[in-house]
């Protein structure tokens, strides 16, 4: 452990946020926003038809029966538009999600299936889906609260209240179509498809504990204890840090998580290892580590880089052949990398409130996040001299940025490409050409 290059956290009573995994796989979750705006707006139309109904009883109280009799001619014209809206929201739904599916399958069969998240975790598609499902309860729920009653005298209740919050809901529904048509159009081309990728890749570097001043990195005792993995096999999407934070603590050890996220774990593979004491209880640990199907952003810092490798591959292919797209990716690879350039790698350590690390999280290092980003893109790059020129120039730009103890794996991808393009250039005018570094490929 003496020698890692190791992250910690930049303040030690800091502890992260213990809802934080959670919030993260609702937001992979298409079913939650939808769910909690028909609760939300089932519980808003309670509070309508009981303002409603204090109304109407103001009015009966006071005989004030000339304005209720104008409410109720209100109510029958409220009542057709509640109807015709009713019926429109179910025909928006459809146009909604029709584009929807359009817009995944493009995504995914031109770039990558990976993007198919960004659609998922759409605020805006999300919201809209919401708005219009909620709208349309209510308007089914507003249905129900006319009365049929004609004299002022008998009626109980007239949905003022109600019909202005329908004709509200409408009002904003049409505004989120607006704006998810717009969002939807910008997600099926690539250059916004890339820069959320990056967005996305930025905070994970930005949730990732920096290095704290002047403090050094503890040796660990030996490993007292393992703990295997008791649930589903899959994808380790991340850990509950702030857990098993506390439950180290508690039982005074130092656990250290043994794969990576994004791992695929099985059913009895060592996940944490204890140092210094004993096994916290099963029951502490449970629910600390979670498992899915597929990687996601959170706490994957190559996450990010394996998705812009993957559009960038797929758009050198003989199926697509788009190499400006590749160069887009590139050029976000570079950003990426320089960001990590001179950031301490490897490992990460989250301390309790005292100071004392208590996990030890493993992340990339550099080498192999250069690799990530240059490796398989460079294998496709002697057919194309515009991602040559692209690759090699983003590499001059990394080993200007990057420390001299980080420059090997940048010259040696340099080496590696110049070799392949000496190999596959048919002449020594195109293999100087092929070579010659430029940030936009052919420019």
């Amino acid at each position: 452990m003496s020698d890692w290059m190791v992250t910690q956290s930049s303040s030690a009573g800091r502890r992260p946020r213990a809802l934080s995994p959670l919030r993260e796989h609702l937001r992979d979750t298409f079913w939650f926003a939808p769910t909690a705006a028909m609760v939300s707006v089932f519980v808003v139309w309670v509070g309508a038809q009981a303002l409603d109904t204090a109304i109407v009883d103001a009015l009966q109280e006071d005989r004030d029966y000339e304005t209720l009799d104008e409410l109720l001619r209100f109510a029958e014209d409220a009542k057709a538009v509640v109807s015709a809206v009713g019926s429109a929201m179910m025909t928006f739904i459809g146009v909604v999600f029709s584009i929807s599916l359009v817009a995944v399958q493009m995504a995914s069969g031109q770039f990558t299936p990976r993007v198919v998240r960004l659609f998922v975790r759409s605020r805006i598609t999300k919201a809209t889906f919401a708005v219009f499902l909620a709208t349309f309860v209510l308007t089914l729920l507003v249905l129900t609260s006319f009365d049929s009653v004609e004299d002022p005298r008998a009626v109980t209740s007239v949905p003022l209240v109600q019909s202005v919050l329908t004709l509200c809901m409408v009002g904003l529904s049409l505004l989120l179509f607006v704006l998810y048509v717009n969002s939807t159009l910008r997600l099926m081309r690539i250059s916004h498809v890339i820069a959320r990728i990056a967005s996305e890749s930025f905070r994970v570097i930005a949730s990732t504990p920096v290095p704290a001043v002047g403090q050094e990195t503890p040796g660990l005792d030996a490993v007292t204890a393992w703990v295997p993995h008791e649930g589903r096999a899959g994808v380790l999407r991340d850990v509950h840090v702030a857990r098993l934070v506390r439950a180290a603590r508690r039982h005074g050890v130092v656990l250290r998580l043994i794969p990576r996220i994004g791992d695929f774990v099985v059913p009895g593979m060592p996940v944490l290892a204890v140092h210094g004491g004993p096994v916290p209880p099963r029951r502490v640990l449970r629910y600390a580590v979670s498992v899915g199907v597929e990687r996601t952003y959170h706490q994957d810092l190559g996450f990010g880089l394996r998705q812009l490798s993957d559009i960038a591959l797929r758009a050198l292919s003989p199926a697509i052949n788009d190499p400006t797209t590749a160069v887009q990716a590139l050029d976000r690879v570079v950003q990426f990398l320089a960001a990590l350039s001179r950031r301490p790698l490897d490992a990460a350590l989250h301390r309790d409130r005292a100071g004392a690390v208590r996990l030890v999280q493993p992340v990339p290092d550099w080498t192999e996040l250069v690799d990530l980003g240059f490796a398989e893109v460079r294998g496709c790059a002697v057919d194309s001299p515009q991602i040559s020129r692209r690759m090699l120039a983003g590499l001059d730009d990394l080993l200007l940025l990057a420390p001299p103890e980080r420059r090997e794996p940048l010259l040696r991808h340099r080496e590696l490409l110049r070799q392949a393009v000496d190999l596959a250039a048919p002449t020594a005018s195109d293999r100087d050409f092929a070579l010659r570094p430029d940030r936009q490929g052919i420019g």
